[in-house]
């Protein structure tokens, strides 16, 4: 009919905002890696891969327990630019990374800088990374690596849960 405009398929759009946070891995949630299957499982959240990227600061990645976990020692300006991934996540996804880090015991989830691999100009994104401030102190001693991989030439291989004692 002349004069008459529907307006209703754009303005009836009620779409719910998901807040997301970057996360930025560096261990077994790695594509590849033992854990990886808890970044996809969407009954645990949503975690969208963004890129690969290292850390602006220097910190010593280690290997250590009789599990073989990687941890990153929050010691700023010692190691390597640790080599990782970078997910953005949805709040349910962060409750269970925070659940799976043991966090705040094990790991403390904190803000760090990450360098984005073939990034445009500044490739440089904020993200949360978790690393530990409560080691034991022979940990610093242990080799730094700037890149983890549950299989690598280390030959301590990563121990799942379910494989634990």
């Amino acid at each position: 009919t002349p004069g008459y405009t529907c307006l209703c398929s754009v303005t009836e759009h009620n779409t719910t905002h998901v807040t997301m946070a970057r996360v930025f891995v560096y261990g077994t949630l790695k594509k590849g890696q033992p854990n990886y299957k808890h970044m996809i499982n969407t009954a645990k959240g949503l975690a969208k891969f963004q890129g690969r990227g290292r850390t602006v600061e220097k910190y010593p990645l280690v290997i250590a327990g009789k599990y073989n976990i990687p941890y990153m020692l929050n010691i700023p300006g010692t190691g390597h630019h640790v080599a990782g991934e970078i997910y953005s996540v949805d709040e349910q996804m962060l409750q269970f990374l925070d659940e799976f880090e043991g966090c705040p015991d094990m790991y403390q989830r904190t803000l760090m800088r990450i360098q984005v691999a073939r990034a445009a100009a500044d490739g440089v994104l904020e993200c949360f990374v978790y690393s530990t401030a409560t080691y034991p102190p022979e940990w610093v001693g242990l080799p730094y690596y700037d890149s983890y991989d549950s299989s690598g030439k280390h030959g301590l291989a990563y121990v799942l849960r379910e494989s634990r004692e």
